[in-house]
């Protein structure tokens, strides 16, 4: 399904973040204060009448333990093998990056792929919600560049390069070319969730 064009992401999106927090016996206030983000901002997410940022996304994601990809799929599991038409797509309203969810869904797998196209001269700034677990991943440019600041260091990445990280802070994703960047995510996680970093 393609997120990007669909008008009733918002409400789907709210509907899925307050099943998960309900699951976690979560009240407003308390997944409030373990992700730093407004109750009232909460309660417009999960009602469809926000368009969350990924940054938000991801705050509340690693706050429920899911990640970024779990929030954004649809339906059922697509068994061993995910066609183009398949991946949930989505496209960040605040920096304009589209994510596109590439592995296939419930199928058990200890790690996810994803795949991101970030625009000219967009930056994404993510940030895990407090006690959320490290997360494992690799970050591999198909084409364009990259500058990648990983909880203070910063990193330039150009086509090919390939970058493995243990993510427990900020990471900023910057793009300072004047064509699109993209790249590669692959995400794994000894617990068997992933708490949502992937930009």
């Amino acid at each position: 399904m393609d997120f990007e064009n669909d008008i009733d992401i918002d409400r789907r999106l709210g509907e899925r973040l307050k099943a998960a927090r309900q699951r976690h016996a979560l009240t407003l206030d308390e997944l409030a204060q373990r992700t730093n983000v407004s109750r009232a901002m909460i309660s417009r997410i999960e009602r469809g009448e926000s368009s969350p940022t990924a940054t938000v996304l991801v705050r509340l994601g690693s706050g429920l333990g899911l990640s970024l990809s779990a929030l954004l799929e649809e339906g059922v599991g697509t068994g061993p093998l995910a066609r183009r038409a398949q991946q949930p797509v989505w496209r960040d309203p605040a920096s304009g990056y589209l994510r596109r969810n590439v592995s296939p869904r419930g199928t058990g797998s200890g790690f996810e792929i994803v795949e991101v196209e970030l625009p000219a001269g967009a930056e994404v700034h993510l940030d895990s919600a407090t006690g959320a677990a490290a997360l494992d991943q690799q970050i591999w440019i198909l084409s364009g560049r990259l500058v990648l600041t990983v909880e203070g260091m910063r990193h330039d990445l150009a086509e090919g390069d390939c970058l493995q990280m243990h993510l427990r802070g900020p990471i900023i994703y910057r793009n300072p070319g004047v064509e699109p960047v993209r790249y590669a995510v692959i995400l794994a996680a000894g617990s068997g969730a992933f708490p949502g970093h992937a930009a």
